[in-house]
């Protein structure tokens, strides 16, 4: 029999494709990044359909958030400046500026001011036309950082495994067999509870582009608390894909560990999931991780800088 064939005492399991499908992870390609997002694109979706301005506005990065909000902040102040020239500066008092420009300038403060409710009092509309946009622009300008504030307090409030895994993954001697093993480490501050790990590896079939998933066994699937640094360990035993098939196999199936973790976040009261993978490229053989706990000042002292950090070992022949 072909080891690219498994036999049936494999474990492999027919529904645990992560809902990814074999037919749809067809084909050498990496499903699942290293930052646990899919690197998958959907096609032919109506763009109102795709519109999700509250998911879009609390997922994107701080920079680009707060730029988004500077220029809308700007932009908005342009348009309503434009207006009060475009009606007249003559309808607003305090408008003590000569050309043009200095005119917009005013303009442009006056609706600042506005716009935040703020008011100084030098300036001020007159007339109808002037007081109606005014009152509009209030009524915005409330209502859009009643908005901001609420998607600032989410972007803060939304709670988020942000572990961090070692850049790979090795396999190393364990007990008298080896074992694929990886790290995983919660770098801030917050408490994680009842950390489970599920981990699967991916794998093309022989002289197919369909893929097969096999869940590894873990030595420990779960841990109770997450202060320090977990090496996520699968023994390889007798019923193992990195026994059943050989190393040059698993390179030429194209193997994609999909590693998903699901924690109690005790600041927020709430489940967090993480997730990450490792390609064949990212395994390093006959190689463990050093060890990186120490005492220090009467406390344990983790060194998570070397995380990743590995070294030279020699693997047991009789797994």
């Amino acid at each position: 029999m072909s080891a690219m064939q498994p036999p049936e005492t494999y474990k492999k399991q027919e529904y645990n494709d992560f809902g990814l499908g074999e037919k749809a992870t067809s084909g050498h390609y990496r499903v699942l990044k290293k930052d646990g997002s899919f690197n998958i694109h959907k096609d032919n979706v109506p763009f109102l359909e795709r519109l999700n301005f509250f998911h879009a506005l609390v997922t994107m990065s701080w920079p680009r958030f707060l730029l988004l909000v500077g220029l809308t902040y700007f932009c908005t102040n342009l348009l309503f400046a434009s207006i009060y020239v475009g009606i007249g500066t003559e309808n607003l008092t305090g408008i003590n500026g000569i050309t043009p420009f200095e005119r917009f300038t005013e303009a442009f403060f006056f609706s600042a001011q506005t716009i935040t409710t703020l008011g100084y009092g030098q300036v001020a509309p007159l007339g109808i036309l002037a007081n109606v946009v005014a009152a509009i622009e209030s009524m915005l300008g409330l209502l859009g950082f009643a908005l901001a504030t609420g998607l600032v307090y989410g972007r803060f409030s939304k709670p988020a495994a942000k572990l961090k895994y070692s850049e790979h993954a090795v396999v190393a001697p364990y007990k008298d067999i080896n074992g694929f093993m990886f790290r995983v480490a919660n770098p801030h501050g917050n408490q994680l509870l009842e950390i489970e790990a599920q981990v699967s590896l991916s794998i093309l079939r022989e002289n197919s582009s369909l893929r097969d998933f096999y869940e590894l066994e873990l030595e420990r699937s779960k841990v109770v608390f997450l202060p320090a640094v977990w090496t996520i360990v699968h023994p390889i035993s007798g019923d193992s894909p990195f026994i059943k098939f050989k190393k040059q196999e698993l390179a030429m199936g194209d193997i994609e560990i999909i590693v998903v973790i699901k924690a109690f976040d005790e600041s927020f009261s709430q489940s967090v999931y993480s997730r990450s993978s490792y390609k064949f490229d990212e395994i390093k053989w006959g190689e463990k991780f050093v060890y990186l706990m120490a005492h220090k000042n009467g406390r344990i002292s983790v060194d998570l800088s070397g995380l990743s950090r590995s070294e030279t070992a020699e693997l047991n022949t009789t797994s």
